[in-house]
């Protein structure tokens, strides 16, 4: 479906129950079955960030975080990709497309976009990180030109060129996103943009922050469970305790996703590094204290017992790394000291 379309869904299209109908219980199914039956269904045209209704867009995110993060991983990089592709060249996707965004730079690990004798461009080498790589049809990847010049290029990946290894995953947790290496071998690609185009543009900052809304997604989801614990057993001060200091950390950092939305969409070409940073540590600090609290106060019981919480519980801590932990807040700290005054008035 084309990213550049208004969103027609409604918002209970994202409900719970919604979601879980459309997806079933099933908690062995694959992420990538669960993202086809999320495009079939239409719910990949969500509002592209910086239009007016950015905070509907996270809201998307956050409530398929709270069903599956593997599959909120996939999910995050088809509508990343379709919101790069619609910002950039306003490119429209082959219709039951799935696509990848594999832009994660790691040594030893980075591509060669070249043009042939013949004139047609080709990638070569090797991409970590790809996440959904055995199952989707196209995936937009960073490379590097003969100049040097950081570039992003579309690429469809059922062709020769293109080797999707069982390499690069050892972790448990976000096991199910599939994130292997993928080897390009005079692979046909198409360069989308300028060089640089896919860093200096504004909706680059807004992904980032909409990451932040897929981990307070699943933040939610892990909390679900102490409140429904704790509404129908009896009363145990340290449990409520416990909810009390989640109720907190939840609804400041909802608070917060709130505030930035509502900043990107009244200034969609304003740089929002800082405000991205803000989030994405902010939930980070928040997600973790839930995963802690939520686990201490019910024990090992879910955690052995529970497959759909063992998962989230595994998943999480692993999701949370994209998070670039004390490097972001140093940036942030930067940026902050950088102000005449300080900036915390009410």
């Amino acid at each position: 479906m084309s990213a550049t379309t208004a969103n027609t869904q409604p918002n209970d299209a994202f409900s719970s129950a919604a979601l879980s109908t459309l997806l079933g219980d099933d908690t062995s199914q694959r992420p990538i079955d669960g993202l086809r039956r999320l495009i079939d269904a239409g719910l990949d045209d969500i509002p592209l960030p910086g239009h007016g209704s950015t905070l509907r867009r996270w809201q998307a995110l956050a409530a398929v975080a709270a069903i599956d993060l593997s599959l909120l991983k996939l999910y995050e990089g088809h509508t990343d990709a379709l919101a790069i592709l619609a910002e950039i060249d306003g490119t429209q996707v082959p219709a039951g497309s799935n696509w990848g965004v594999w832009c994660a730079e790691m040594p030893g690990a980075r591509l060669k976009l070249s043009q042939s004798a013949d004139g047609h461009w080709q990638l070569d080498g090797r991409k970590a990180w790809c996440s959904g790589a055995a199952g989707l049809s196209h995936a937009l990847v960073s490379c590097w030109n003969e100049a040097g010049e950081a570039g992003l290029a579309s690429v469809a990946l059922a062709q020769p060129g293109v080797t999707v290894t069982h390499e690069g995953w050892q972790a448990v947790g976000m096991a199910g996103s599939g994130s292997v290496d993928v080897l390009f071998a005079a692979a046909h690609a198409t360069p989308v943009g300028a060089p640089g185009a896919y860093l200096a543009r504004p909706g680059f900052w807004h992904g980032g922050a909409g990451i932040a809304a897929g981990w307070y997604g699943a933040a939610c989801a892990v909390a679900s469970y102490l409140h429904t614990r704790a509404g129908h057993a009896t009363p145990d001060p340290v449990r409520l305790a416990q909810l009390g200091q989640i109720d907190c950390a939840l609804r400041a950092a909802g608070a917060l996703l709130r505030e930035g939305a509502a900043a990107i969409d009244a200034q969609p070409q304003r740089d929002c590094m800082e405000l991205a940073l803000r989030l994405r540590l902010a939930v980070e600090d928040c997600a973790t204290l839930v995963l802690q609290l939520t686990t201490r106060a019910l024990g090992a019981g879910p955690l052995c017992r529970d497959a759909r919480f063992a998962r989230l519980a595994a998943d999480l801590p692993v999701f949370l790394r994209q998070s670039h932990a004390e490097r972001d807040q140093a940036t942030l700290g930067g940026i902050v000291a950088g102000v005449a005054e300080h900036p915390w008035g009410l």
